[in-house]
């Protein structure tokens, strides 16, 4: 077997896009007082939230596990629970940490295709009564774009939330592929209508060194909102440095631009797939269906990829994905179907 490729295994084997690292470059010059406290986190601050179009206050963090997690504990208490989709991150992939920085916050996995939360079970879901020996629901988390690379459009985003609000839960919406989803047509402005009190905008799979924006809409929930970061381990005493490439990812629009690129490397390999699609490919992701034989071909060709939670196999692009490495893939695939 040759040695394994990592080009498709996922949106987070890249480098960092060069916009980030000439933003760190920059940010690297001089003293900055810590803690997000300095310039430069003030600078990328106001960078978010003027593509937000909406006030709040912005911590950033070097995890987006972290970042969910603490989103998630300011939500619920101890003894409640966070509605979510089954296979969303917080529920598959967070090895517990919301019940951990939580201190016990559940989590009530909702069903729905393609890793959209469907409605009437989140109906369902939230017309159980309050009973003494189950965590009741306190909070919905969403995922856009979703863990199968499609992209909740604003009015469906808008129904699951109303229900939510008009009970007086939470709304967080984890925003790992954020940029993927503007750059399929999303608006980015409409986030800060809809209710959500927490938002977590990724850099980290969107080609950034690892930084994670935790935004506070709801800025009630800034209180004591530092001194839960520290609790948890996430104030960074060298701040500038998770907001720096938040300045090369906004102040030059390479966050949505190259999304878009990887967007549109997803749709090229989905033009070359011999092996059915399951889910629309609407930003940087393909999952395909391929049997065990045909997979252990392709790794044996030296290109490793994931079979994902549904039994799928995932193929992920990338801000550095090019056509010349997906057209490779493609020709790989076509051998080993």
């Amino acid at each position: 077997m040759t040695d394994a490729r990592y080009d498709f295994a996922s949106d987070n084997v890249a480098g960092a896009m060069p916009e980030v690292m000439e933003a760190l470059i920059a940010a690297n010059a001089g003293t900055a007082s810590g803690y997000g406290t300095d310039h430069v986190s003030a600078r990328a601050a106001d960078l978010i939230r003027e593509a937000l179009g909406a006030d709040a206050d912005i911590r950033f963090t070097a995890s987006g596990t972290a970042a969910n997690a603490v989103a998630l504990a300011a939500l619920a208490q101890p003894h409640e629970a966070v509605l979510a989709h089954e296979h969303a991150h917080v529920c598959t992939d967070e090895t517990g940490a919301p019940g951990f920085f939580g201190h016990g916050v559940g989590l009530i996995g909702l069903p729905g295709p393609s890793g959209k939360i469907d409605l009437p079970a989140l109906t369902e879901a939230l017309s159980q009564p309050d009973v003494s020996y189950r965590q009741p629901a306190a909070a919905l988390s969403l995922t856009q774009a979703t863990e199968y690379g499609t992209v909740y459009a604003q009015a469906d985003l808008e129904a699951l939330i109303q229900p939510v609000k008009a009970m007086g839960y939470g709304v967080h919406l984890d925003g790992a592929r954020l940029a993927n989803a503007v750059a399929a047509g999303f608006d980015l402005k409409s986030v800060a209508k809809m209710g959500v009190d927490i938002l977590i905008m990724g850099g980290t799979k969107s080609g950034s060194t690892p930084t994670e924006a935790v935004v506070l809409l709801n800025k009630a929930l800034a209180r004591r909102f530092d001194a839960r970061l520290k609790h948890a381990g996430q104030l960074v005493s060298k701040g500038r440095y998770l907001a720096a490439p938040w300045i090369g990812l906004l102040e030059t629009g390479a966050w949505s631009v190259r999304a878009a690129h990887a967007n549109a490397m997803a749709r090229r390999l989905a033009a070359q797939m011999p092996f059915p699609v399951r889910h629309p490919v609407e930003a940087n992701g393909l999952f395909v269906e391929m049997d065990e034989a045909a997979l252990d071909r392709l790794r044996g060709q030296g290109w490793f990829v994931y079979r994902f939670l549904d039994g799928t196999v995932r193929f992920m692009c990338s801000w550095a994905t090019t056509p010349d490495m997906v057209d490779e893939l493609g020709a790989a695939l076509k051998a080993v179907s």
